[in-house]
This record gives C-alpha cells, structure tokens and sequence, in this order.
C-alpha cells in the first residue's frame, strides 16, 4: 500500500468509512481517471466492503484497490461480455449481494460498459445507488475555457460505418462538444473536424489528472502543425458555438 495515501486513509478511516452498505444494491463507484488521490472516502467504503466488485479489467482495479490496502473479490464485466455478465450481476444482486460496479477510470457508463446493468437493474425494481467522482469529460471541460452553460458529449466517433454522418450532425449543433478519441486516430479526426467543423477553436486534453497532464489551446490548423504525444486517450473540446 502506498504509505503516503495509507498514512491519509488511516487517520480519516475511522471519520469517514463506518457506513455500512446495503443489501442487494448496485453501487456505480467513480474511480480515478489518473491520479490515484482523486477517490473519495466513500468510494473506498463501497469497495472495501461491497460482496463483489465487477470491473472493467480485473488486473487495473486490483491496482487501485491495493494501493488503499483493500482486498476484495473481483469480476471482469468488459464489453464484449455485458450481456452475460449482466444476467449473472442479477442473479447475484437479487440473492442479497451487494455489488460495486467500477470502469478501468472515471464513472461507469460513460463510454465504458454500465448502462446495460443498470438498466437490468431498474427493470428488476434493484436499487442503484451513484457514487460520484471523477469524468474526464468533466475535467477537460472546465480546463478547456469554452463556453460550459451547455455542451455536447459525443464520446467516440463510429470507426467505419456511420463516422462521416456523426461529423455532418455534429456540425449543425451550435454549442461546446466533447469527443474521445483513441491515440491512434487522432490526427485523422483533427482532420475531419477540420473539413466538416471548419478551423474551430479547440482544447485537446491526454493525460489528464497525470504528472504529464498535456493541454494544448487553438484552432485545428495550428494543432495540427504540434507534435503530439500520441499515448493516452484523448479529450477533445471543440467551441462550434
């Protein structure tokens, strides 16, 4: 356990982390999207004493949880098994357990696998309770400077079918819009937005929360001539106001 943050838990522990968990509820925990102190202390009392945690990738979550010292049973709940594990969590949450559902970073649900267990949930009159932390859509928002009194999650571009028409729609919304993008297709989507956006004012986030936290300001022509640091996912802002 990192013995920085173990010095913090455990002198807070005892304050903040005595409230016990209900039964048979599903708890949708917000973990850190980089620096591993962005978690709450009732964040980490879901995860310590939840049944089961289902989670994104086993092996990034046992990471997290060992650095406060939790030990605990783990499930992996990814995309290409949600419907399956989805059954499963049901089983599971209407025999009394109590589960914590966790991404690999940030809120469960947002571009990552969540939103089929939930829904599951409310179908089966399950109780769902959130709790809040960090979105890197958030984050790179407030960062960004751009208009926030609204604003427009695309998340990820479709990769083949459907990409071309997502841009043409997102030309015609008159507001901030926040997409994700792969490190790999990066400069291909600076691109499009370029031709279907025009040379909008734009924030591009990596890293976020990191010690190499990178945001670069400006329009899309001047981005386009930096030499990114294609690692991470990224965050892009763009004012289409």
């Amino acid at each position: 356990m990192n013995e920085r943050l173990s010095a913090t838990f455990s002198r807070y522990k005892d304050k903040f982390t005595n409230a016990e968990l209900k039964k048979g509820v599903l708890y949708i925990v917000s973990t850190p999207i980089g620096n591993i102190e962005d978690i709450s202390f009732r964040a980490i009392n879901v995860l310590e004493k939840a049944d089961l945690i289902a989670c994104e990738d086993t092996r990034n979550t046992n990471f997290l949880l060992t650095q406060y010292g939790i030990r605990n049973k783990t499930v992996s709940y990814y995309s290409h098994v949600e419907s399956e594990k989805s059954d499963m969590l049901i089983r599971e949450l209407n025999s009394g357990k109590t589960i914590a559902l966790v991404s690999d970073a940030g809120t469960p649900g947002i571009s990552d696998p969540g939103n089929l267990l939930v829904s599951k949930c409310i179908q089966e009159n399950i109780d769902v309770f959130s709790v809040p932390g960090c979105s890197s859509l958030i984050h790179a928002l407030v960062l960004s400077g751009m208009p926030a009194n609204k604003f427009y999650f695309q998340g990820f571009l479709p990769q083949k079918k459907g990409r071309q028409t997502a841009l043409i729609q997102l030309s015609r919304i008159k507001m901030t819009l926040i997409i994700f993008e792969s490190p790999f297709r990066i400069y291909k989507t600076l691109n499009e937005i370029h031709q279907h956006l025009g040379n909008r004012e734009i924030a591009l986030c990596r890293e976020l929360t990191k010690k190499f936290e990178q945001i670069v300001r400006g329009n899309v022509k001047y981005i386009l001539t930096q030499q990114l640091k294609t690692k991470g996912e990224f965050v892009i802002i763009v004012n289409n106001n």
